[in-house]
């Protein structure tokens, strides 16, 4: 028996009854799950959930379906979009396919029976695409994936996860703990990408002065602010075409936090000092260690940001929850870094194995890192045992 996989279905429509309409019928299909919206700024609000496929009025309040219509397909190009509208100039029609439409309905007496006609023939590709995703994700290329270290089922989830989330340009926030690997995910990400021969720009917005970092991200042009002497790029400019990875995002300035909103809803920035705005096409991987929503409650983090944030979650589990994982880590990290020093090869002796696995790991793989390296160099032979391991707690 074929699995069933739900439809996320939007419909952008300004009338509200005949929205109303619309969804009623497309629920029809027990795998549609339709949501309607009636003006462009919630709807883009929204954007972040992926849906499978959107209806878009042409004429609506705020902004005409083309406008819509490009948005989306910057956003991600796989979902499949029908305008629905009663304008039936030709040049109107040949627009919105250029633009990337995959349908046009005209409004009339029928508009309901074709679009739903429409929607279960999108739904069939969306279905057999999602086979497809479903059975490539139970299948891990680990030599793709080789920087990513580790054989335990949360590593393994966090891999799939990658798999689903590298190909589309779709926000991922990586959370967990400090340490634990959040930019090791984000290059993952990254060079799995169709982005992966353009920039990967990683920015730790925690290590830059508050009143740097605007000027940072994106940019100045000279005599913008005292000792600004010439123009500069920003971070966002370098990383056109490729990736840019805000790394301790929950630390962000409020005042930063409405700007890069407005970057993320444009895509465009404007330099310190200019009125010109660039337009840019960068995709954005974030990651934090805090309790995002907990700092929305203490009025720290825009909670329009923090939805806009909700693309795509990849949580790293701390490394005290790997088990094995502890002892892979640690032969490979030992690996690298007697090559790097041209030392001869060493192990670890079954009493440095056990106390590796004994030890908490607050700092977790960036504490492992530090530690056996530093082992690596204490030890005279070419065993490691537990007293050539100096570990934090014993600092």
């Amino acid at each position: 028996m074929a699995q069933k996989f739900l439809n996320k279905i939007f419909i952008l429509e300004d009338d509200l009854v005949f929205g109303k309409v619309l969804q009623r019928k497309l629920e029809l299909e027990d795998t549609n799950d339709v949501h309607v919206f009636t003006d462009g700024k919630s709807f883009l609000n929204n954007l972040y959930q992926n849906p499978d496929i959107v209806s878009i009025d042409y004429n609506l309040p705020d902004m005409n379906g083309l406008e819509i219509l490009k948005q989306i397909k910057d956003y991600n190009e796989e979902i499949g979009t029908i305008i629905l509208s009663g304008q039936e100039k030709v040049e109107v029609v040949v627009e919105a396919y250029k633009n990337g439409a995959n349908n046009y309905i005209i409004k009339n007496d029928n508009a309901v029976v074709e679009l739903s006609n429409v929607v279960k023939n999108l739904t069939k590709h969306v279905s057999l695409k999602k086979e497809v995703e479903h059975l490539r994700d139970q299948i891990i290329d680990r030599n793709k994936y080789s920087s990513v270290v580790g054989e335990s089922k949360s590593v393994l989830k966090v891999l799939k996860m990658i798999q689903k989330v590298e190909k589309s340009n779709i926000l991922v926030l990586i959370t967990g703990e400090s340490g634990t690997g959040k930019e090791v995910i984000a290059n993952a990400i990254h060079y799995g990408s169709p982005r992966k021969r353009k920039p990967f720009i990683p920015v730790n917005v925690a290590a830059i002065p508050a009143d740097l970092i605007e000027s940072e991200l994106f940019g100045h042009e000279k005599g913008a602010f005292t000792g600004a002497t010439g123009r500069r790029i920003g971070k966002f400019e370098e990383a056109n075409g490729g990736t840019i990875f805000l790394d301790e995002i929950g630390e962000m300035h409020m005042e930063l936090q409405t700007k890069l909103l407005r970057v993320l809803q444009e895509k465009k920035i404007t330099r310190l000092g200019s009125n010109k705005e660039l337009p840019l096409d960068v995709r954005v991987l974030a990651a934090t260690n805090k309790n995002l929503s907990k700092r929305v409650q203490e009025n720290l983090f825009r909670e329009d940001l923090y939805y806009r944030l909700q693309g795509f979650l990849i949580h790293l589990p701390p490394l005290r929850d790997r088990g094995n994982d502890i002892i892979i880590l640690a032969k490979h990290i030992l690996a690298q870094f007697c090559r790097s020093k041209k030392m001869p090869s060493k192990s670890f002796t079954k009493e440095g194995i056990q106390a590796l696995l004994d030890h908490p790991w607050p700092g977790n793989v960036r504490e492992l890192k530090a530690m056996v390296e530093r082992a690596a160099l204490i030890c005279d032979g070419t065993e490691i045992d537990e007293e050539d391991m100096i570990f934090s707690d014993t600092i």
